[in-house]
């Protein structure tokens, strides 16, 4: 049974003072596009009074670390890049670090945008696709022969990783394919089947990874972001907490929740400000059992 905090005081200042950390998801969450969801600079700057650590954990792999402090501080949220966790970094420290690969397949092609770029180049990890410009264009007959033969594709290639896309084409998808075939290997930053933004939801990052999956025979990437637990490694890895003594705060049963459930973590929030709209979400089968530990209409609600 998942606890309804809005508007009970005493049953938020118990379920706070249970924890030390709240992770907390972004789109649907803190805001949606630009759109700042009103009380979410005072219930984090009430979180951080009480001696709570904050850490802002992301599937949204089209900004980097650096990008997503920049637009905290724009909403008024002061926050330092060691508090983002996001899916294009903790994919760059898996190819860069645990990713064993041949010195001759070093290099990633991207589909995705500067996000990812900026974290692998924050691990020196080589790459094309993605942003260039000269892969923003139709297919033309004479591709269709270049890549077959291989002439267009770069040999340096081991890795394809598919993160979110605002320009995907056919012929992205067809060098994409390409390079799987002769055996690179398939990364995906997340699955997010959607995006919330401008308080409605787009396409999110796994319907840039789905064609590929279905030209595979159904072969999945290795995805990063929420509920992967290789994220949650690494971010316990990196901010050394009790799982016990930490919250995740989410707007989506099958990332957010799943996440902090499969992780051990000592507490979930749902918010229905997001992907999620009512508590009956969770009381049926579709939820498969996952359930929030408590839920609040808005983040704002933690306020009392």
């Amino acid at each position: 049974m998942s606890k309804y905090l809005t508007g009970d005081k005493a049953g938020i200042a118990e379920f706070i003072s249970r924890f030390d950390v709240f992770l907390f998801d972004c789109d649907g969450v803190l805001w949606s596009g630009d759109l700042l969801f009103e009380g979410t600079v005072g219930t984090l700057e009430m979180l951080r009074s009480k001696g709570k650590q904050v850490v802002f954990v992301t599937n949204n792999s089209t900004k980097s670390r650096a990008d997503y402090k920049k637009k905290l501080e724009s909403m008024g949220i002061p926050a330092s890049v060691d508090e983002v966790f996001g899916s294009a970094y903790s994919a760059a420290i898996y190819i860069s670090r645990i990713l064993s690969q041949p010195p001759s397949q070093k290099t990633v092609f991207v589909l995705g945008e500067s996000g990812i770029e900026t974290e692998l180049d924050s691990e020196s990890i080589p790459h094309i696709g993605g942003t260039d410009p000269a892969y923003n264009r139709l297919i033309e007959p004479k591709d269709y022969t270049a890549i077959a033969s291989g002439e267009a594709l770069d040999p340096a290639v081991g890795v394809v990783l598919a993160g979110l896309d605002f320009h995907l084409n056919y012929l992205k998808l067809a060098y994409a394919f390409a390079y799987l075939q002769r055996g690179a290997k398939f990364l995906a930053t997340n699955m997010d089947t959607s995006l919330p933004s401008a308080g409605s939801l787009f396409p999110g990052a796994g319907s840039i990874s789905a064609p590929l999956v279905a030209m595979m025979g159904g072969k999945m990437p290795k995805a990063f972001g929420k509920p992967s637990q290789a994220m949650m490694d690494a971010i316990e890895g990196k901010f050394q907490f009790d799982r016990k003594k930490a919250c995740m705060v989410g707007d989506r049963l099958d990332t957010d929740i799943k996440f902090g459930i499969e992780g051990g973590l000592g507490g979930t929030l749902c918010v229905l400000t997001g992907v999620t709209k009512s508590e009956k979400e969770w009381e049926g089968e579709e939820s498969k059992g996952v359930v929030p530990t408590a839920w609040v209409k808005e983040l704002g609600d933690l306020r009392g």
